[in-house]
């Protein structure tokens, strides 16, 4: 999913920014051959920053509507004491609707609570926006830890847009055990103008819901600023 964090909901040091944007990517992965939307927000204020996503598939049998919704929300506070360090309480929550034996089936895709800190890793050529977050999933026996990485360049003139992320979690499989997740969304856009970018992403998972095992899944989209 667009978690899309093309995100660059980590550029907290550009506290002048604002930013909303509408995806619509085509997915041509295995199986999937079909549409997804991603509408995302950044807003910073002067106690650090909101971001929200929105992610919705449009697969469901016969008519092709909405399949799929999902969405995070993420509050990220200043930290006065520790240079560029930021604390973060997130929410994530979705649902899956498919039709099973001629009747239709709502799947839930994880319902979590997370909260922890950030900070930017500045690596010369790239800068990562790292995260070490608490993760309380509905349901899970044991809470989880989460890393997630984030970055946003701006490449060749500004005229090509390279940003992404990788989270990797634990979670409680069927057998009560703890599982590794793990997602990797690098995207790659071209700048048309202020407003337009043509590009799309690839989307590298392992064991995220509702799919076991490895996911390869690219996408050709637009990308609307508004």
């Amino acid at each position: 999913m667009k978690k899309l964090m093309f995100i660059f909901i980590f550029l907290l040091s550009a506290v002048c920014l604002y930013s909303q944007n509408l995806q619509i990517h085509y997915d041509f992965g295995e199986d999937r051959k079909y549409i997804t939307t991603t509408l995302e927000m950044f807003k910073p204020d002067e106690y650090g920053s909101f971001f929200f996503f929105v992610d919705m598939d449009y697969d469901y049998p016969g008519n092709k509507s909405m399949s799929l919704g999902y969405w995070e929300i993420a509050r990220y506070i200043n930290s006065y004491f520790i240079k560029d360090l930021s604390l973060t309480v997130q929410y994530n929550d979705g649902i899956m609707a498919f039709k099973d034996n001629g009747s239709m089936t709502a799947f839930p895709l994880g319902q979590a609570w997370l909260g922890g800190i950030t900070y930017p890793l500045n690596l010369g050529i790239i800068t990562l926006n790292s995260e070490l977050l608490y993760r309380q999933a509905r349901g899970s026996a044991a809470p989880d830890i989460q890393i997630t990485f984030v970055w946003f360049e701006l490449l060749f003139k500004e005229k090509i847009n390279f940003t992404g992320y990788f989270d990797y979690w634990t979670q409680d499989n069927h057998s009560g055990d703890k599982m590794n997740v793990f997602q990797l969304e690098p995207q790659l856009w071209y700048i048309l103008n202020k407003h337009l970018s043509i590009g799309g992403e690839v989307e590298i998972s392992k064991n995220f819901l509702p799919y076991k095992g490895w996911k390869f899944m690219p996408t050709l989209g637009t990308r609307w600023e508004f």
